[in-house]
């Protein structure tokens, strides 16, 4: 299953394309500790670095000098040079790669990621299931925290069909009242008014909102709940998000780069590609809402 590394990783070669937009990078040659305001490169490659905007991992830096000789490096105006751009200084391992001025920072990426993630939802959601037993007398029982919907509800049977019953009148209160003496602490509660003989086990499959990726080691199923199917999916969409930001890169004209780069590349060019990668997510999001209804069909209910 793909971590959020291996998504990242991907989603940038899509965006500079497989023959890669090369980067000028070096590399650490002693470890760096989250309030240094110093680090050491590979000498052979120390030439490499530039002033300015550099990341290492996913922490943007600003670099305001470094000596060729001796691979230092130093940090612009301090502890302020770290973690700009909105990015978390933390501690980095030798041998870690170092950016120069990159093209999508990897925060930006994992943003995007997230962004287009929790947009899926409602549409598309992570589901879970929970059980309970039928007591006599009593109606409202209280749900899991984190339940957002109910996508139905069925009942045991008795006998040893092993036969589960859908549920047909019940209501999904997400509203309930706080009563820790009854045992409702959460908030979420389920009304059922079928007869039930007690004792029975009530099955709920319930939907809640996909997670959220952090660290790179995060597995994408376990995080975010959906199939590794979607992953191309969510892919199209980050994509799709951080092309949009390319075309503000033609109003700026201050490097030779970009004028003599103007005149090749059409205005609009970005663009174009976003919404070429917009199209595509779209058409994946369609497709798994589709399968989703498919696989997991909704019982009717006359009070939901």
């Amino acid at each position: 299953m793909p971590t959020l590394g291996d998504i990242k990783g991907r989603i940038k070669q899509l965006l500079q394309g497989y023959s890669r937009n090369q980067e000028q990078i070096t590399w650490l040659s002693a470890p760096m500790l989250a309030a240094d305001t110093s680090f050491t490169v590979d000498l052979g490659t120390a030439n490499q670095v530039t002033r300015g905007l550099v990341e290492v991992g996913n922490e943007l830096m600003l670099v305001t000098n470094f000596n060729t000789q001796t691979g230092t490096v130093n940090i612009a105006a301090g502890l302020n040079g770290r973690g700009v751009e909105n990015t978390t200084a933390t501690t980095h391992a030798i041998n870690d790669i170092i950016t120069m001025d990159p093209d999508f920072p990897m925060q930006r990426i994992t943003e995007a990621i997230n962004q287009t993630i929790q947009a899926t939802y409602p549409d598309l959601y992570q589901m879970k299931t929970f059980e309970f037993p039928k007591t006599a007398a009593r109606y409202e029982y209280q749900m899991p925290v984190d339940m957002e919907d109910i996508v139905r509800v069925t009942c045991d049977t008795i006998g040893p069909s092993k036969v589960k019953f859908p549920s047909q009148s019940w209501r999904f209160n997400p509203q309930a009242q706080n009563d820790p003496v009854a045992g409702l602490t959460t908030g979420k509660t389920l009304e059922i008014m079928d007869f039930i003989v007690p004792g029975r086990t009530i099955h709920v499959v319930y939907s809640l909102a996909p997670g959220t990726l952090v660290n790179d080691s995060d597995d994408y199923f376990t995080t975010v709940g959906y199939a590794e199917r979607t992953v191309d999916m969510v892919m199209y969409g980050a994509t799709a998000r951080l092309l949009s930001g390319v075309e503000a890169a033609r109003l700026q004209q201050k490097s030779v780069e970009s004028t003599e780069r103007a005149p090749l590349v059409p205005t609009g060019a970005a663009s174009n590609a976003s919404q070429y990668f917009w199209k595509m997510y779209n058409d994946r999001l369609n497709q798994e809402v589709d399968r989703l209804h498919q696989l997991f069909p909704s019982y009717q209910s006359f009070l939901a």
